[in-house]
């Protein structure tokens, strides 16, 4: 009998890792990030047999007590907890060293302690920076081109410190740009969708140029259980990627091309990147998550990335979803 943690349960990606956990009959603890609101973030939108099943665990990354506590009968660990918005990591870098190195310290320290069967830690592919080769494997190099990524780069290593160190078993899944329902919109295609869902067709993006590998949260979804369930994973640091690269003007002729408008893109400079510090390039190596795991991405070429552009659109068109998001502000 499996008992799961999922840390960051109330944000995007967690959100649906913590239903689909659920539908596939584990007993799932969210944790969850206090607030005086009682607010369990994108989990309070989830169906109500949903949430009837969950085991809900309101606290902070941050505290280790906490973290011990929350993980105290768990079997699993799948550590999505961490702050991931580049803009705001120029802006308050020390809060990304505590939330994301230290707060998967407590996460790994505690696994030890409670001699926790697995710990899946969340990865990026911003860890890489601009591809030095494409596509990117696993072994390519690691450039801290933003304080978030460098963060992350920090957080990857205190996590695999603790698998060579103590044999924790702690395996180290890295997705590339997961888009879907419920993303920020600090985000491309949530800003991109957003405008034009609230009725502009001149809509305003950093640059377009830089090209990234998207994957459809369902498949990311996909790959943190492949993960979680791999014995072979352990020790392992695992590409979730779709192998298709795709520029970001691309991306947002593609949108405006289902939602039937004719797009003007003006370039708002608050949303560009220092020049050293923008990723220009990414598109992932795969094939270590297929032969390792079995997994494949089932949204993962041309046309699949149109099918899951087209399933985001319909959430986000909806009024009551596009409500929650404020189209005419950006949000770092």
């Amino acid at each position: 009998m499996t008992k799961v943690l999922i840390t960051g349960a109330d944000g995007f990606i967690g959100s649906h890792l913590t239903e689909q956990l659920v539908r596939e009959g584990h007993d799932v603890r969210a944790f969850c990030y206090y607030n005086s609101f009682n607010s369990w973030g994108w989990l309070d939108n989830s169906p109500q047999d949903i949430k009837s099943q969950l085991d809900v665990f309101t606290g902070d990354i941050r505290d280790p007590y906490g973290v011990k506590e929350a993980m105290k009968g768990c079997t699993h660990v799948l550590n999505l907890a961490a702050l991931i918005a580049i803009p705001y990591s120029y802006h308050s870098p020390a809060t990304y060293v505590d939330t994301n190195i230290n707060g998967t310290l407590n996460v790994v320290q505690s696994a030890r302690e409670l001699g926790v069967e697995k710990v899946v830690h969340t990865s990026t592919s911003e860890v890489y920076g601009t591809a030095i080769y494409v596509p990117i494997d696993e072994e390519h190099p690691l450039q801290g081109q933003s304080p978030y990524s460098a963060s992350k780069i920090g957080a990857d290593q205190m996590a695999l410190s603790f698998y060579r160190s103590f044999d924790t078993p702690v395996s180290i899944i890295r997705p590339f740009n997961t888009y879907g329902p419920r993303q920020s919109a600090r985000a491309v295609i949530p800003t991109i969708i957003s405008q034009l869902a609230s009725g502009k067709d001149t809509i305003k993006l950093g640059a377009v140029s830089p090209t990234r590998d998207f994957n459809y949260v369902k498949d990311t979804v996909q790959g943190f259980i492949s993960v979680m369930n791999s014995e072979k994973s352990i020790g392992e640091v695992i590409n979730i990627g779709s192998n298709y690269e795709v520029s970001i003007g691309e991306t947002a002729e593609i949108i405006a091309d289902i939602m039937g408008v004719n797009l003007t893109i003006e370039t708002d400079e608050q949303r560009l990147r220092p020049e050293k510090s923008e990723v220009e390039r990414l598109w992932a190596e795969n094939k270590k998550a297929k032969e390792l795991l079995g997994w494949e991405p089932q949204y993962g070429d041309k046309e699949g990335f149109r099918n899951g552009l087209e399933e985001t659109i319909e959430w986000f068109t909806n009024p009551k979803n596009l409500s929650q998001y404020k189209a005419d502000v950006y949000n770092i």
